[in-house]
């Protein structure tokens, strides 16, 4: 379910955008800002510490965040993109949203959001979504070509970012099998690909990723080694706002490509982005292990492992890859 009464956090809104610019600013101050007392710009100030930013209050000088918050632009999105987006503060889920309106929007449609209070990733395992630190993006497309050749999208959407991100100066960017975006060896981005409906052989599909870009939360709340955005440009990063026009453009160009030739037209690509290729790597299948050499993707997409029995090939969603130690 989106934020449908966006009134209820306008004020929180407001101060975040006061606040962005990461100097100080005293309660009083922003209370005659906003025409609200100092204890109602303090409980306001509580709530948005609930979606994950950082702010602090020191006696004197009033709040300030811990570092600027670049807030995405609309504006500057959908002048720069050649599909339909919509940018909401607020959301439950960026993938559920587009789920939940498949019928009335066009295939290309683009979802994003500040924050997401719902947000997941594969097998419904939950997804940090802090406010203003990372990208929480969806993108609705109809597959003609219908479900069974949606079985290597992930992987060319890998392709498509790894593609997006080199091109704004992004380096040493990597993929795991099926839906990861790696730096160092620690997980940068996830891909969640869904299902909404078939119908005359049409695949309706959402596409989602959550993309770690400034992200502090405490690594307790994470299961595994993660980087941040930052870490992968060597001179200064493009704004958040640059990083989906780019995105959006990548994504809808391998789309198209994806539904003329298949997994077929990305497999060189992928196995030259393989973070464990020519490695010992295990794949977990529910309580079954199975440990070998990875040895890149086939032409639909198949992970092959080379075991004691020889080249193996291994598909399906259940599937989880672990770098033996």
């Amino acid at each position: 379910m989106t934020d449908n009464k966006p009134k209820l956090h306008d004020v929180k809104l407001r101060i975040i955008k006061q606040l962005s610019d990461g100097y100080f600013h005293s309660g009083e101050g922003l209370g005659e800002q906003l025409g609200i007392s100092r204890a109602a710009i303090s409980k306001h100030i509580k709530g948005i510490q609930e979606w994950g930013i950082d702010i602090y209050r020191v006696q004197g000088k009033g709040y300030q965040l811990s570092s600027p918050i670049d807030l995405l632009d609309l504006d500057i999105i959908q002048s720069g993109s050649s599909v339909p987006v919509e940018l909401f503060p607020v959301i439950d889920s960026t993938n559920q949203y587009l789920l939940d309106h498949i019928n009335e929007r066009p295939s290309g449609s683009v979802c994003i959001a500040e924050y997401q209070a719902q947000g997941r990733g594969r097998r419904g395992r939950q997804w940090a979504s802090p406010f203003g630190s990372n990208l929480y993006f969806s993108m609705y497309w109809q597959l003609e070509s219908g479900v069974a050749a949606a079985m290597g999208l992930s992987l060319a959407i890998g392709v498509a970012i790894v593609d997006a991100l080199e091109g704004l100066g992004a380096e040493g960017l990597k993929l795991k099998w099926p839906n990861d975006l790696y730096f160092e060896d620690k997980k940068l981005a996830g891909i969640l690909v869904e299902m909404s409906a078939q119908t005359g052989g049409v695949a309706h599909l959402v596409i989602g990723m959550g993309l770690n870009i400034n992200m502090k939360v405490d690594g307790s709340t994470i299961d595994q080694p993660w980087a941040n955005l930052n870490q992968v440009f060597t001179g200064d990063i493009p704004s958040r706002s640059e990083i989906v026009i780019a995105l959006i453009e990548a994504w809808k160009q391998v789309l198209e490509q994806y539904e003329n030739q298949g997994m077929a037209g990305f497999v060189e690509r992928w196995n030259e982005l393989d973070n464990f290729k020519n490695k010992p790597i295990k794949l977990l299948i529910g309580h079954k292990e199975i440990q070998g050499i990875g040895k890149g993707i086939n032409q639909q997409g198949g992970i092959l492992l080379e075991t004691e029995q020889g080249l193996e090939t291994y598909l399906g969603g259940e599937i989880s890859l672990r770098k033996v130690e």
